[in-house]
This record gives structure tokens, C-alpha cells and sequence, in this order.
């Protein structure tokens, strides 16, 4: 629209307001709009990192000792130069966005840690990449962790992390922080002491192995695809906002492909194989993975993976679909 039609507002310049028909599209647009991107963070890249920072960085300094994982658009990079006259670098965002609503990290936690109890209102799971002997205790229960299980820690409960065997333990948490830069309401706290108290926990609600999953995935559907959806014993979604799924690509298959409002952040349980992602304008990214890598889905992406191997693909993914169901948003496109 013409500056000098918009110039009558000069004449109001203490109304703190602006005109929505010049923003309209961006405010109202024909298509989701997502501001992150698809991207894959390869595991062989990322693991020499954490590695580093478990070698660099205590326990009780990081309290959490996580390289997050985040989208690139999404993010803010600032250099400058200080007095040794060598560059330095900082990496800020408004939100620990990994999509526009859906936060991912890798934590490692070396032998004979324990990574301090404390509680937060943000929901949290935890899919174990790699260990033996690691633990996470929430709310009294101890609860031993496998690669493969999916581990976790509702809204305001205490929990810590420790482990008590011989190599590091390194998983991929799954968090809804960035919703609480649009709702302001997070709190957390830190306990009194390193550990809240705690038994071992045989048969947890709060644990999920891998093997009862790949069983079902490798009994439903066709040779090709099956998928399935994480539910916790009440068969309820694993939390109001985030949910759980997995999905197996036989070998030389490809799988369906979905869109659906609900972003998503996989990783790569077993396999190796490439996702196709369209964009809501027809945009198209090629995602390459493997084994333990993890990669990002925007919302409303149209997401067909393809597995080329000789070996079956396992993927693992959470997402939002639990809060877009709950404010009656979720929409699917076969």
C-alpha cells in the first residue's frame, strides 16, 4: 500500500497501534507458516562434541549438560572480536527452539555423576541413545535406563540423573519449552540437596523399552511401513502437549506420505534411509540419516521416508499433536 495513504497515522503517534491490512497475509496466511526449516543434526558429528563438553564441563557447574539442539533459522548468531584480537562467538535465540513449538537436546552424563535434582512445570521425556547402567529418578522411583526407552518426567516433579556404570550416557531429551515464550508461566527449583530421594523402580509407568514397541511395529502393517503411537496405561497421549510414535521402513521400501499440522522431531533408532519433506508451498528438502541421528519436521510438512538398504529402518519421534488436538487445531493430509 502507498506510504501516503498511511500517512494519517503521523497524526496519532501516541496510539501504540498499527494497521492490520497492510500484515494481513503474514497474520492470516492460506497455508501454516512455520518458522523453522527441516534439518538433520548427524550423531557422528554431534557425539565428539558432547564427548568434549562431558571432558570440559562439570556436572554442578552445567547442572544439565546439554548441547541443544537448535533450528538454524531460529537462532541468532553474534561475533566479536576481544582483546586478544581473536573471534568469539555466541549463539542466541529467543526461544531453545529445535521447531516452533518443540525443544530437543543430547545430554551426556559421565560415570559416577549425578546431575542435581530439581522440578520445572515443562513436560520432559528422554530417549536413550547410548549406556548402560545410567538412571533417571523421578518423584522417589529410580528408574534404570536401556537404549531405546523412552523415560518420563511430567510437570513438577523432582528428578535428578546419575549413573553407575563404566561409559558414558548419552539421550535426546524432548521438552515444550519454547510454548512457554508465548505463555510466560515456567517455574523450576532446584531441591535441597544433589538427590531427591529414591528406590529402584522394576515396572515404571513412566518407562517405555524399545522392545515391546519394535515388536508391535514388526507384527502391524505391511512388510514395507507400519507406525505406532506411544500411549501411556490409561491409553491416554504421554503428556497435553507432547506426544510419542515410531515408525518402521523395510528394507527397499518407502513409506506413505503424511501431513499433518503437528511438527515433529525424529531420531533414528536403526537403519539408514533419507526423508523427502514438502513445504506447504511445495518446497522440497532431502533429509539424509542413519543410525542415532535426529533430524526436524516443521509443521504441516508432507514427510515420505525411503529406505534404500538391505536392513530395516526404526524411527522414533515426538511431536505436538497431544496440544493441537487439545485446542481442536490438528489437522491430517493423506
Amino acid at each position: 500500500m502507498a506510504e501516503d495513504k498511511l500517512g494519517f497515522l503521523k497524526n496519532f503517534p501516541d496510539i501504540n497501534a498499527e494497521p492490520l491490512w497492510t500484515v494481513m497475509e503474514a497474520m492470516v496466511p492460506p497455508n501454516p507458516s512455520p518458522k523453522a526449516v527441516p534439518y538433520v543434526w548427524e550423531y557422528q558429528k554431534m557425539r565428539p562434541a558432547l564427548i568434549e563438553s562431558g571432558k570440559q564441563i562439570k556436572a554442578e557447574e552445567a547442572e544439565r549438560r546439554v548441547l541443544m539442539l537448535i533450528n538454524p533459522t531460529m537462532s541468532k548468531l553474534l561475533f566479536f572480536i576481544n582483546d586478544t584480537c581473536s573471534l568469539n562467538m555466541f549463539i542466541t535465540t529467543e526461544a531453545p527452539c529445535t521447531t516452533d513449538t518443540l525443544y530437543a537436546g543430547l545430554q551426556l552424563i559421565n560415570p559416577g555423576e549425578v546431575a542435581p535434582a530439581h522440578r520445572h512445570r515443562a513436560f520432559a521425556l528422554r530417549f536413550i541413545i547410548e549406556g548402560e547402567r545410567g538412571f533417571t529418578a523421578v518423584e522417589g522411583e529410580k528408574i534404570y535406563m536401556e537404549r531405546g526407552d523412552v523415560i518420563l518426567t511430567p510437570p513438577w516433579q523432582w528428578h535428578d540423573h546419575g549413573h553407575e556404570g563404566k561409559d558414558v550416557m548419552i539421550w535426546l531429551d524432548g521438552l515444550d519449552l519454547p510454548m512457554f515464550q508465548y505463555i510466560p508461566v515456567n517455574f523450576a527449583e532446584l531441591y535441597s540437596e544433589p538427590r531427591y530421594p529414591s528406590s529402584p523402580a522394576e515396572n515404571s509407568s513412566l518407562k517405555f523399552p524399545w522392545a515391546p514397541v519394535q515388536a508391535a511395529l514388526d507384527s502391524t502393517g505391511d512388510a514395507s511401513y507400519a507406525s505406532y503411537t506411544y500411549k501411556k496405561p490409561d491409553g491416554s497421549p504421554l503428556s497435553y502437549i507432547i506426544g510419542g510414535e515410531a515408525e518402521r521402513i523395510g528394507a527397499n521400501s518407502v513409506s506413505p506420505q503424511r501431513r499433518e499440522t503437528c511438527s515433529k522431531v525424529f531420531h533414528v533408532y536403526g537403519g539408514s534411509g533419507y526423508s523427502e519433506v514438502e513445504d506447504g508451498k511445495g518446497n522440497k528438502t532431502i533429509l539424509k540419516w542413519t543410525k542415532s541421528d535426529t533430524f526436524a519436521v516443521p509443521a504441516w510438512s508432507g514427510i515420505t521416508h525411503h529406505n534404500e538398504g538391505t536392513e530395516t529402518a526404526y524411527l522414533f519421534a515426538f511431536n505436538d499433536k497431544p496440544l493441537l488436538d487439545n485446542l481442536a487445531l490438528y489437522r491430517a493430509q493423506q
